[in-house]
């Protein structure tokens, strides 16, 4: 009885949960959101009902203009949350994995399929536009993603690869493009053959030694 209990406690509150753990970490970088998304909502209902009174109804005015203004709430709630959300996880060890484990539809991600000691990690994902590798961390990464891509083409010949290095210099992608940027790649891959270089991949494994105990980004989620 207890575990069906909570367990239904468990469906009926994920919204919730969600929403109240988006604001913690929006609050945590940047304060003033509560104070922003109250005067949000009181000058879209005052400009509501200014218009109301303006045409003669004012009651109708606010009765309409409050949706409205939760609408405009969430949405500027929502552009802020996920600023936030990248830089509460930018420069932390396996940012880039968490980004990319986000992506829900046409990917899957293997996260550090490779790490040093140094704790730079290569992470290895597969989609319609091929398979990509994406590196974080310093120099020595590009000689990981190197080994990573040729270990892929032995596994998967003729398949095309991607190579994209998460950073803020020049040839790199930052952490908050880089959604973004593997969903706009070219898709070369039909359902089909993504499903078999999975297939293929999966017998490559994960780590090539396992992930040193860091920061992994936790409790936040990309969405």
């Amino acid at each position: 009885m207890f575990k069906k209990k909570n367990k239904e406690a468990k469906i009926k509150t994920p919204r919730f949960q969600t929403f109240r753990d988006a604001y913690n970490v929006t609050k945590s970088v940047k304060p003033w959101i509560g104070i922003a998304l109250v005067a949000i909502f009181v000058v879209v209902l005052v400009v509501g009902i200014s218009l109301g009174f303006a045409f003669g109804h004012p009651v109708y005015g606010g009765f309409v203009t409050i949706p409205l203004a939760a609408l405009a709430t969430m949405f500027f709630f929502t552009r802020v949350a996920g600023s936030a959300a990248y830089s509460s996880i930018e420069g932390q060890i396996g940012a880039g994995a968490s980004v990319l484990m986000a992506i829900r539809k046409g990917w899957t991600t293997t996260p550090a399929v490779a790490v040093n000691r140094q704790q730079d990690m290569v992470h290895r994902s597969v989609g319609r536009a091929g398979i990509v590798i994406t590196g974080e961390g310093g120099f020595a990464v590009r000689q990981m993603m190197q080994d990573e891509k040729k270990k892929s083409e032995r596994f998967a010949p003729g398949v095309p690869i991607t190579e994209v290095y998460v950073g803020d210099g020049d040839g790199q992608v930052p952490i908050r493009k880089l959604q973004k940027h593997l969903t706009k790649l070219p898709k070369k891959l039909s359902a089909h053959q993504m499903r078999e270089v999975r297939a293929r991949l999966k017998a490559v494994g994960g780590m090539s030694m396992p992930i040193p105990k860091g920061p992994m980004p936790k409790g936040t989620k990309i969405r």
